[in-house]
């Protein structure tokens, strides 16, 4: 993924009981519908990385967010309802937790990635990974050459692919160690423009707080998420999320579901 949000949740465990998600374990018997095969009867159990909002964090004792709302629609599809196991995202990236049988799917926000398609199975894209210039309003860049040609003091995040977005444009930025730390950089004058996860600067637009910036530019770094299943064991579950990210998009439901968690969606999304 874009952010390295992982670390600082890390000590989350396996499991999430105090806000009463799912228990670790599949527990009972599994169960195969349309050929998709589940470890759990009725439940389409999904394994993701707390917190990473808006894809998916905790809420009123239960867990939301965009990648919920997705996979609610293969749950719907399989007729069942899904459940969320709190797991550390090392073992969703490895499939260790897959091939554990902890669940059926791993909705992460997770980049796909060669080196991981060696161990789970990735759905086609489900949502392009796009960063995002955020500046004061009236402010608009068709390029970082623009911002570059302008000597504008830009400000990133420490070890994220935005930074490294940037630096290959050839402009040196001023590197914060965290998300909240760019953003205080971006208030307090530091530097100019700051580059972020677009959804991460959509969800900060909507604080009055910071009522004089905008999107000063929407940039296309090629990353794209993917949900995944076991590698080589549940074709048909990958089969059906392919056909829901698909039927998605044409009925309007991934419209929906981004403007819900994120804002605004782009012609690139």
């Amino acid at each position: 993924m874009a952010i390295r949000r992982r670390l600082a949740a890390a000590t989350a465990g396996l499991c999430a009981a105090a806000l009463a998600l799912t228990a670790c374990s599949s527990g009972g018997s599994g169960a195969t519908v349309q050929g998709a095969k589940l470890v759990k009867k009725g439940k389409l159990t999904t394994c993701t990385h707390l917190p990473y909002p808006p894809f998916q964090s905790a809420q009123g004792g239960k867990v939301v967010g965009f990648d919920v709302d997705m996979i609610d629609l293969v749950a719907k599809k399989l007729g069942v309802t899904q459940q969320v196991v709190d797991t550390p995202f090392e073992t969703i990236k490895s499939g260790t937790a897959l091939n554990a049988g902890k669940c059926d799917v791993a909705a992460a926000g997770m980049t796909i990635k060669p080196e991981r398609a060696r161990f789970i199975d990735f759905t086609k894209p489900y949502f392009n990974a796009t960063q995002a210039l955020m500046a004061k309003k009236g402010l608009s860049f068709p390029s970082l050459d623009q911002v570059k040609a302008q000597k504008l003091k830009v400000g990133s995040q420490a070890s994220t692919t935005g930074e490294d977005f940037v630096h290959s444009k050839g402009i040196d930025s001023k590197s914060f160690k965290d998300s909240a730390s760019l953003l205080n950089g971006l208030r307090s004058g530091q530097v100019d423009v700051i580059i972020e996860d677009y959804p991460v600067v959509q969800g900060w637009l909507k604080d009055p707080a910071n009522a004089k910036y905008a999107v000063a530019a929407s940039l296309n770094t090629g990353e794209q998420y993917g949900f995944a299943v076991r590698k080589g064991k549940n074709p048909k579950l990958l089969a059906l999320i392919n056909q829901a990210i698909d039927e998605s998009r044409q009925n309007g439901e991934y419209k929906k579901i981004y403007e819900k968690w994120i804002g605004p969606m782009p012609a690139n999304a």
